[in-house]
């Protein structure tokens, strides 16, 4: 599970702050805001993932919490991060990814799973998962935990080698390796 904190939207002008760090799923890009907030973790080649932008400062200083707990996730020593994230979104996306904060480490759910904890119709699995798509902090908010209701690792914005290698890291998915 995830521990977030839900902050007011940044404000235009806002400094961006990022770094990068090694992890075995790839070179992962961080930003935050300037109260230190996480705003996103993108990986290389992720639909919708995120790129530097001119005026970006680049400092290690507001990510060496967030480096420690992915390091030891990616050891196998961490099971819930606890970080201030800032995820902007509508309210239906923030609620989905407040769901997605409570599937827990080693577990699996459903999009209509997430859909039922939200209050969603059964028809609002779709919308759900363009939610969990556009969910921009992989690995700390776990969308990788969502599988289809056959159990088919279905929709990864990292790509599916990337959920495949997350969810055996975290014991959930048996024969492949991070």
């Amino acid at each position: 599970m995830t521990t977030a904190t839900t902050a007011t939207p940044a404000t235009a002008g806002t400094t961006t702050y990022w770094t990068e760090i090694d992890s075995p799923v790839g070179r992962l890009l961080l930003t935050a805001d300037p109260s230190g907030s996480l705003t996103s973790l993108s990986v290389p080649g992720q639909k919708g993932g995120r790129t530097v932008q001119a005026g970006w400062r680049a400092d290690t200083g507001p990510f060496r919490e967030a480096a420690a707990q992915l390091a030891a996730y990616f050891a196998g020593e961490l099971r819930e991060f606890r970080l201030p994230l800032r995820a902007e979104g509508t309210a239906f996306r923030e609620r989905v990814w407040a769901a997605l904060d409570s599937v827990p480490y080693g577990a699996t759910t459903t999009y209509g799973e997430i859909a039922a904890r939200i209050g969603a119709s059964r028809a609002a699995v779709r919308a759900v998962g363009g939610a969990i798509g556009a969910n921009p902090l992989l690995v700390v908010r776990p969308c990788h935990r969502v599988i289809g209701a056959d159990g088919s690792l279905t929709g990864y914005a990292g790509g599916l080698e990337r959920k495949t290698a997350l969810l055996a890291l975290e014991g959930a998915v048996p024969g492949a390796a991070c």
